[in-house]
């Protein structure tokens, strides 16, 4: 793809301090795009931007929790105000709950619909219109193969994942009048934050370290990510409706909706595989009260 492509665009990318979003920033910056990094962590993405500027780039951090619709209207309208436009909404921003639902409590539903589900939908409000108006624009909404196959061991996330494939294939279809082009990014497993539980996510497991949770991830081999944003932004700029990165993950979703009972046999086996590999490390599938009173005594450590 040549830096033509972007030259004089404006991207906006939730999520964008770390992992996918930082990378996809990266990746349009050197392909001449204006770049607008929104993320919870303010200060985080002030940094990454500053990174893209001295490398040649254009970007700008700015402070966003996507879970007020008011802040994402915002942000949008300020941008569309200095910019005249927004060409490309990244709906990246997203978080994950690690574990079995029989640990989960109420905020370990909340927290992951907050921002996985919400935090797309308050997108769609606030940049939506604007693309509306000017006749153009591609969405890009963050998803899974989690959202296109059997994720069990992570309830929440998946269905979020879930919802989030199914409004983006939906709004591709009634965007097409309006010029709006929509696709949904499903990666696989990527080298990212999240594997672990990230900033604000987490697993609900004591006992187990996170090296050991990556090595467990290693066996999945995780594509780099500045790799992956590339891999992105190229069938991005073919349209492509429903995009699966790495390209073998596909074989998982084939494999759903060919046999979803074969499907969820697979997921079956690798989720008893993820039971003995975390008992055999030490680590314990937490309740929500031995949660709390983990976090309780970590906090009084800290003070």
């Amino acid at each position: 793809m040549s830096k033509r492509t972007h030259e004089g665009e404006v991207a906006l990318i939730t999520g964008g301090a770390s992992g996918i979003g930082a990378a996809l920033g990266r990746a349009l910056a050197k392909r001449g795009a204006e770049v607008i990094l929104a993320d919870r962590q303010g200060a985080v993405a002030d940094r990454v931007a500053a990174e893209i500027r001295s490398d040649g780039g254009r970007a700008v951090g700015v402070e966003l929790d996507v879970r007020s619709l008011p802040a994402f209207e915002r942000v949008a309208g300020d941008i569309a105000a200095r910019e005249g436009r927004i060409d490309y909404l990244f709906n990246n921003a997203g978080i994950a709950v690690g574990g079995e639902m029989d640990t989960y409590e109420p905020r370990d539903w909340d927290d992951v619909i907050d921002v996985n589900l919400r935090g797309v939908a308050h997108g769609i409000q606030a940049v939506y219109p604007i693309m509306i108006r000017q006749g153009s624009g591609h969405i890009v909404n963050t998803a899974s193969v989690a959202g296109l196959v059997t994720g069990a061991g992570e309830g929440s996330y998946a269905a979020t994942k879930h919802a989030v494939v199914g409004l983006s294939k939906a709004l591709r279809i009634e965007a097409e009048r309006h010029g709006v082009r929509v696709s949904v990014l499903c990666p696989g497993a990527i080298r990212t934050p999240i594997l672990t539980g990230g900033r604000f996510g987490r697993l609900n497991y004591t006992g187990v370290s996170d090296e050991h949770i990556l090595a467990m991830w290693a066996k999945t081999r995780p594509m780099d990510v500045d790799v992956m944003a590339k891999k992105t932004l190229a069938a991005v700029a073919r349209d492509e409706a429903i995009i699966v990165i790495p390209r073998w993950w596909k074989a998982l979703w084939y494999l759903e909706r060919v046999s979803p009972e074969l499907s969820m046999a697979v997921w079956r086996r690798f989720l008893g595989r993820m039971r003995v590999s975390i008992a055999d490390a030490g680590g314990v599938a937490a309740t929500p009260d031995e949660r709390r009173a983990a976090e309780k005594a970590a906090a009084a450590r800290a003070n």
